[in-house]
């Protein structure tokens, strides 16, 4: 085989196996993007003591590295005093949730429009590649999208 053949198959080899291993073993630039954001990591479990770093309060609170951060986005069920047994039931199941979703891998913190609430919590929307993890509650039924107020659960 003459040399500059043997050059062009080589070339061709090599161009076809990066066009079909590279969107396999390198993912696109917005993903890859996206996923270096979220560099926040721990492992949550549920609020049991009075010192509280990095636990879960309910569906809607959680304490992450000392700091109480408040869910922008979404309104939980109350579980400290729910208004009726559907309602405690509910904020239990949306505790569980949101401990699973955050134990699930590496997540960004968004400011929201303001950085606290009255009562002193950081007010964060929790994202994991770009998507609201509040969002996902919402459409698993379990939280509702904060509209400025609190719901009554129990209607």
């Amino acid at each position: 085989m003459k040399r500059p053949l043997l050059l062009a198959l080589v070339a061709t080899a090599v161009a076809t196996a990066a066009a079909t291993t590279l969107p396999l073993t390198q993912a696109p630039a917005a993903t890859r993007a996206e996923a270096s954001r979220d560099a926040e990591r721990a492992r949550f479990e549920p609020c049991t003591s009075a010192r509280r770093v990095t636990c879960v309060v309910d569906g809607d609170t959680f304490w992450y590295r000392g700091t109480k951060i408040r869910i922008a986005d979404i309104n939980a069920p109350e579980v400290s005093h729910p208004g009726c047994p559907s309602e405690a039931r509910l904020g239990a199941a949306a505790t569980r949730r949101l401990t699973e979703l955050l134990n699930a891998g590496p997540f960004t913190l968004e400011a929201a429009d303001r950085d606290t609430d009255r009562y002193g919590r950081a007010l964060r929307v929790v994202t994991r590649n770009g998507a609201s993890l509040g969002a996902r509650m919402e459409a698993e039924g379990l939280v509702e999208r904060w509209r400025g107020y609190r719901r009554n659960w129990c209607d």
